[in-house]
């Protein structure tokens, strides 16, 4: 209302009516997120990518308080199509995860997307580098979180931080597989 009790108008004659109005969201409705991690593996990248391709090693590196588990046989030939259906649990609450290794370059990359799970959207992508003294094993994982604005303080408050917690496992479980430290 303006100050002489009517409707407020802008430019000439329009009055601003605000249930046909364009306006951007106040909180963004589905962000995407982005980790990164890269990790030298003193291996050389055939060996390096062969233990990624076998699902049956995803669970030496998820932490055991996960509680990870591949539901039926674990594809050891992964391959563009393949799916994967496993269960976790977080806090003792058990959820499946199925996944589409959509990509696969043998010996240079896939990418695994969530089908089914607790993301909105989850795309994995694994790359592995030649390098000097071995190899670079490259993730990117973008993902989304269902939910809308309560995704997003989920992601601010314990979901952002979980995932660091998991990579960081997984980069110590590496180091521990390949190289015989932690």
């Amino acid at each position: 209302m303006g100050a002489s009790g009517g409707l407020v108008t802008l430019g000439r004659s329009a009055a601003f009516n605000p249930s046909s109005a364009s306006l951007p969201p106040v909180w963004p409705v589905h962000m995407k997120h982005i980790l990164v991690r890269e990790q030298l593996v003193r291996r050389p990248r055939s060996e390096v990518f062969s233990f990624f391709a076998d699902a049956s090693n995803l669970d030496r590196l998820t932490p055991k308080s996960l509680r990870f588990k591949i539901l039926g046989e674990a594809p050891r030939n992964m391959r563009a199509g393949t799916t994967i259906k496993y269960q976790l649990s977080l806090f003792r609450v058990p959820f499946s995860w199925r996944t589409l290794i959509d990509v696969f370059e043998p010996e240079q990359r896939f990418v695994d997307v969530q089908l089914e799970g607790p993301y909105r959207a989850w795309r994995h992508t694994h790359e592995f580098i030649e390098a000097p003294h071995g190899t670079m094993v490259l993730d990117r994982v973008e993902y989304e979180l269902p939910f809308g604005p309560l995704g997003g303080i989920a992601h601010a408050v314990f979901v952002r931080r979980q995932l660091r917690w998991i990579f960081d496992f997984r980069r110590d479980a590496l180091a521990r597989i390949f190289d015989g430290a932690a």
